[in-house]
């Protein structure tokens, strides 16, 4: 990522992405963009990359997922939903909070590609649901390199504001409703035989499983981009990257909400981790 410019954008995308992963409203932008070369495939090709959940076992069926949904109403078609998708997500996140930072177009397509692609290495940025924070990426100067600065939680105040307002009942009452159009579209990115509940559970699990840095962690650029200093840490997943550079405060309210959201989804909690 250039110095002042991706990680911010990519790192709200993150926590965004989460509530997005069970409503559409995916918010987030992958925290470090780890290679030059941006990722600017379209939704049908960008399964071929990396591993997903893609047998025909079904681990989650999505009957078994929240309430049943508030309505009868017949489901538009996929190619057709963009209207009543953007209206829905607008009124549970308020529209003031998401109104301007959701796309209006192909919604479902690209809250089910960022999700499938969330346990990798990288999310195409074209793919997001959501525009990218306003202002520039900041770091500050450490021993032996960089590290984030505090600043940055002001580009992505109004992400977490929408995170925070979120309901895990309503969203997952809303997807359960939705789900035969995320479903539509996961089989159109390439997966014939795949269900979209488990890559959402999968991906989920994979942000929860980010490790919890109570300091920022360090920063170096041994060219263009930034780079975890730490070869595990830069290694770890786009979804973890993004939970990485929310900071711990943050960080920890993302994780609830994914945990609520989880347990709705799949019918079981998963405790906190307890502290050292």
């Amino acid at each position: 990522m250039k110095k002042r410019s991706s990680i911010g954008q990519w790192l709200v995308t993150g926590v965004v992405v989460i509530v997005a992963i069970a409503i559409g409203v995916f918010i987030w932008r992958k925290a470090t963009q780890v290679e030059p070369t941006a990722v600017t495939r379209a939704p049908a090709a960008a399964a071929s990359a990396g591993p997903a959940a893609a047998s025909s076992a079904i681990r989650h069926p999505i009957a078994q997922a929240g309430p049943a949904p508030a309505t009868t109403a017949p489901l538009p078609a996929l190619d057709a939903s963009d209207p009543s998708v953007a209206e829905a997500l607008l009124g549970m996140a308020g529209g003031d909070r998401l109104g301007g930072l959701l796309y209006r177009d192909q919604i479902i397509r690209r809250i089910v590609a960022t999700v499938d692609a969330l346990p990798r290495q990288s999310v195409a940025s074209n793919l997001m649901p959501v525009k990218p924070p306003k202002g520039s990426f900041v770091v500050e100067p450490a021993e032996g390199g960089f590290v984030l600065s505090p600043r940055n939680a002001e580009r992505y105040a109004p992400y977490m504001r929408v995170l925070e307002g979120a309901d895990p009942q309503t969203l997952v009452a809303w997807y359960v409703g939705h789900y035969p159009l995320f479903q539509q579209a996961y089989r159109d990115l390439g997966y014939p035989h795949g269900y979209f509940n488990d890559r959402l559970v999968a991906a989920i699990d994979d942000m929860l499983a980010a490790p919890d840095l109570q300091t920022p962690a360090s920063l170096v650029q041994p060219k263009v981009f930034f780079r975890y200093a730490d070869p595990a840490l830069e290694s770890r997943s786009a979804g973890q990257k993004m939970m990485m550079r929310l900071g711990p405060a943050d960080e920890a309210k993302a994780k609830a909400k994914l945990r609520a959201i989880r347990a709705r989804l799949t019918g079981a909690s998963l405790p906190a981790p307890s502290r050292s």
